[in-house]
Order: C-alpha cells, then sequence, then structure tokens
C-alpha cells in the first residue's frame, strides 16, 4: 500500500485530509496569477500546506484505504500507523517524500517543515492546465533612424558633400523598404496561384464510398452532483462519528463521513442526494421511521 498515492487523490477531492498521529495536508485556492518579468501566465491552483496539528483521525483516510482494497476500516487504520511509525523514524535523519504532493522534514528546532510539489495542480477545475509564456512585443525604432538623418539635411552650413550624403541614404533606404515590399507581394502573389491550383486539384477530385458506416450518436449525460446531505449527527470525537458510520451502513444506509465543520465537527449522513426533492422525501421517512433529530444540509463537496 502507498498511504501516499491515498492521499494524493483524496486531496483532489476535500480541502483536507488527515494522517492519523501525524498531520494535515490542507488545500487553499489561488486564482489565476501572471509573472510581468518572465511575461508567463499561471492557471488558478490549490496551494497545500501541512498542519502538524491536526492529527485526530476523522475516518476519511481510513474509509478511503478500506474501500479500495476491500478490507475493514481498522486494518486500514493499523496500516496507517505502521507508515506513520516509519515516517517519524526517517525524520529524525533525513526528510521524507510524501510521493507527488511534497517533503517533509525538520528544522533545527525539531519542527516539522513542509516543502509542496509546485508541479502538481489539485484544483480540478484548472485540471491539465499548465503556465503559458508570451514573449515581450518588440516594436521597431523608425523614429530614431528618422531623428539621426533630419538633422543632416535641415543643417545648411554642412558640406555639399554631406548633402549629398543624406540624400543618398535616403534614396538607399527608401529603396531597400520598397524592394523588401517588392519581394513580399511577389512571395504572396506566387503563394496565392499555388493555393489556387491545389483548389482546383481538390475540386476536380472524385471521391466514392460503396458501403458508408452508420453515424453512431453518443450522448454522455453529466453526472448531477450530491450536494443535498440527510445528517445524521456531527461528532466532536472521530470515534464516536465512526461508530455512526458502521451503525448506519449496518442497517442499509448508503451512509458517509462528509468532513468536519466550521465548529470542529466530524459530520455523518444518512446518505445523499441529487436534488432538494428527494432529499425531503427520504428525510421524512427517516424522521418517521428512524430519528427525529435528522435533519438537511446542503453543501458542495469537493
Amino acid at each position: 500500500m502507498t498511504l501516499s498515492n491515498y492521499i494524493n487523490d483524496l486531496l483532489y477531492r476535500y480541502d483536507c485530509v488527515i494522517v492519523p498521529n501525524f498531520g494535515g495536508f490542507v488545500t487553499n485556492a489561488i486564482s489565476a496569477k501572471v509573472n510581468h518579468f518572465s511575461h508567463t501566465f499561471y492557471p488558478p491552483t490549490k496551494q497545500i500546506t501541512f498542519n502538524s496539528l491536526l492529527k485526530n483521525n476523522d475516518g476519511l483516510l481510513a474509509n478511503y484505504i478500506a474501500s479500495s482494497e476491500n478490507i475493514s476500516f481498522e486494518k486500514a487504520v493499523e496500516k496507517i500507523a505502521t507508515i506513520v511509525t516509519d515516517w517519524n523514524t526517517q525524520l529524525k535523519n533525513e526528510s521524507v517524500l510524501i510521493g507527488k504532493i511534497g517533503s517533509i522534514s525538520l528544522n533545527k528546532e525539531q519542527q516539522i517543515t513542509f516543502e509542496p510539489n509546485a508541479t502538481t495542480n489539485y484544483l480540478t477545475e484548472t485540471f491539465g492546465m499548465s503556465a503559458v509564456s508570451s514573449p515581450a512585443v518588440k516594436r521597431l525604432a523608425y523614429n530614431k533612424q528618422a531623428e539621426n538623418i533630419i538633422p543632416v539635411i535641415a543643417n545648411k552650413k554642412s558640406s555639399g558633400f554631406l548633402k549629398y550624403a543624406a540624400a543618398a541614404a535616403i534614396v538607399l533606404t527608401v529603396g531597400a523598404f520598397g524592394w523588401n515590399g517588392y519581394q513580399t507581394n511577389q512571395l504572396k502573389d506566387q503563394y496565392a496561384k499555388q493555393q489556387l491550383d491545389v483548389e482546383k486539384k481538390i475540386q476536380s477530385a472524385t471521391f466514392v464510398i460503396g458501403n458508408p458506416l452508420p453515424t453512431i450518436q453518443l450522448n454522455i449525460a453529466k453526472e448531477a452532483p450530491k450536494n443535498f446531505h440527510v445528517i445524521a449527527g456531527a461528532f466532536e470525537f472521530p470515534k464516536n462519528a465512526i461508530k455512526k458510520l458502521k451503525q448506519l451502513k449496518a442497517k442499509g444506509f448508503d451512509a458517509e463521513i462528509i468532513g468536519i465543520n466550521k465548529y470542529g465537527l466530524t459530520q455523518v449522513t444518512y446518505s445523499s442526494f441529487k436534488t432538494r426533492a428527494e432529499a425531503f422525501k427520504n428525510l421524512s421517512k427517516i424522521r418517521i421511521n428512524h430519528s427525529d433529530d435528522a435533519w438537511l444540509l446542503v453543501k458542495k463537496l469537493q
């Protein structure tokens, strides 16, 4: 099991992924940026930080591992604990590389420092986008050339040779521009003639398809997100949330732990739904048959 891969997967969907008894990886959205010196455009991204104080097990990482490897929740917790022990041992001598996420090390004060991997973008809306460089536009300073020529012509005290030299310079300059313009027009005419010849050949060609393949139209419907959650409870201690989750799953509910709210409580759902009407319908049934304390939460999950 590569624990860093599981953490990496969850960071695309959640703002915080806690590794029990080690720390939490937290994402912060950053808008697009422009570097005016290098003329580089950077897409929006998610910045990754590490908080060593977030050590309580919220069940998110363990549940994901248990589901991915088809093992029990307790077994997943044991595997995480084993890897955390190895990381803590390695930190005493060297830094720990956490896959594509970044590296963790200890400073002189024996405090944990985190260096994120700047090449990984966890913002799904801009996934696959990369930085784009655009060279600065440079314009030819023809005015400077003119400024250097005009004073020579305007100087009445200049010798006749200088006058003729100035006039010759102007003639040569105009002639050079004229010749370049003539060559450009010649190339344009030649290119247009070649294009016309190609179009005539294409129009005169005949393509015969005896048995054309039938057209297949694929209609791919984008699945609506489940933003309506029927909450079973919010718990101060993660172990109580995990216990509640197991009880609900045993009763046949599609229960989930959907993270921690702003009060620091771990939220557990009976189930989540795509529409408000569907959520209210199930909420009524749950209140009648299971618990009057159930309530509806509208929240977009990462």
